[in-house]
């Protein structure tokens, strides 16, 4: 176990890496600019701007505050050490507060990780099966299902969009609002193609089966940053109107008011059936839209978008960031950033924080990587 001194000695160097690699003294005026913006006169006279001011601000605070406080304290951990001389019950409180400030280094990593321009902001989340036929539906319902029981675990409000029943199990598809602090930030980490492997318990004779499903991710944008709808060619799009089922809740109005939108060139799809009338569902089918190409666009997240969506690429081998294995054995798996783990059943019941976390620290040191070599 290594000693106060050396503990004191690592923490430093971490912070020291990180004060760099974070540019926490630019951060750091730019909040003093900011600031200055928010006590100006008239700053509310435009609330999109000032309301983009404040994200902004609040997403600079996230690193450069406990940033402050970890460097402050660790100092006077050290020069509490130095005059311990011996006093065992003092340097026992030194370890514990080292131990806190850890912990807390370890979460400013990822809140250097939650700092993207959309990251605080709310998201749609949607599910359809791909390869796989029932198996595959089934199999979205059990992601849909997960995503669900994580979001309520971590605090988040959700909004069921669309559940489209399959024709004889699972979901054909499923959208979802998620809404809380840093909700786009967590949920960027699953997007992607999910595979699962298992017994088919729609398969009388009882073999094993790989189905696929693909997990979108597409921040809410306001209405001022985003795509303008007027502006979309309708001809590049289909609107295509449906009778609303699934697991909506017992308020969806049972008529052809669900609608379909989908844009052609790059056969992006989104859909609402949550709302009374059809031309409320079309104006939020249309709003998801909007972002989904905004986010497009924006290519925040170009080489995910592509492997998902850019040439509408099979939902299938080749494509899958996460593996699920219910049979030879249990394991679930993040191709990307390595972690896994043996309990399945209770990831798939929504314990979800550790993939989050590890694909957060894994983007971070891709991230740190390209502009080391840029």
């Amino acid at each position: 176990m290594s000693t106060p001194t050396e503990r004191i000695k690592t923490i430093k160097h971490q912070i020291s890496e990180f004060q760099r690699m974070a540019g926490t003294e630019a951060k750091a005026l730019r909040i003093g600019e900011l600031e200055g913006r928010m006590s100006a006169p008239g700053f509310w006279d435009d609330q999109v701007s000032a309301q983009k001011v404040i994200g902004e601000l609040k997403l600079l605070k996230n690193v450069v505050d406990p940033f402050h406080e970890i460097h402050a304290g660790v100092q006077a951990c050290e020069e509490l050490l130095g005059m311990a001389e011996g006093d065992e019950a003092t340097i026992e409180e030194i370890v514990s507060e080292l131990e806190g400030f850890e912990q807390r280094y370890e979460q400013l990593e990822l809140s250097l990780a939650l700092s993207g321009e959309y990251d605080a902001n709310d998201v749609y989340l949607s599910v359809q099966p791909g390869a796989g036929g029932t198996d595959a539906r089934d199999w979205a319902e059990m992601l849909f299902r997960m995503y669900l029981n994580y979001a309520q675990k971590a605090g988040f409000s959700v909004e069921v969009i669309e559940a489209e029943e399959g024709k004889d199990a699972g979901l054909q598809s499923a959208t979802a609002m998620i809404k809380g602090e840093m909700a786009y930030g967590s949920f960027k980490a699953e997007m992607g193609t999910h595979r699962l492997v298992r017994i088919s318990p729609f398969n009388s004779g009882g073999t094993r089966e790989t189905s696929f499903a693909a997990v979108e991710v597409t921040p809410e944008i306001p209405d001022a940053a985003m795509v303008s709808v007027d502006s979309l060619d309708e001809k590049e799009f289909r609107i295509d109107t449906y009778r609303a089922s699934g697991a909506g809740g017992q308020h969806i109005n049972k008529t052809d008011s669900a609608v379909r939108i989908t844009h052609l060139p790059s056969g992006i799809v989104t859909s609402c059936q949550t709302e009374r009338s059809q031309v409320q569902n079309k104006d939020k089918a249309w709003k998801m839209m909007a972002a989904k190409l905004q986010q497009v666009q924006d290519a925040e997240r170009l080489d995910e978008l592509q492997a998902l969506q850019g040439e509408r690429g099979t939902v299938g081998w080749g494509h899958q960031i996460r593996s699920y294995v219910l049979h030879p054995y249990q394991m679930v798996k993040d191709l990307r950033t390595g972690y896994e783990t043996s309990q399945v059943d209770a990831v798939l019941n929504g314990d979800l924080q550790p993939f989050i976390d590890s694909y957060l620290r894994w983007r971070l040191g891709k991230n740190l990587e390209a502009n080391q070599g840029s």
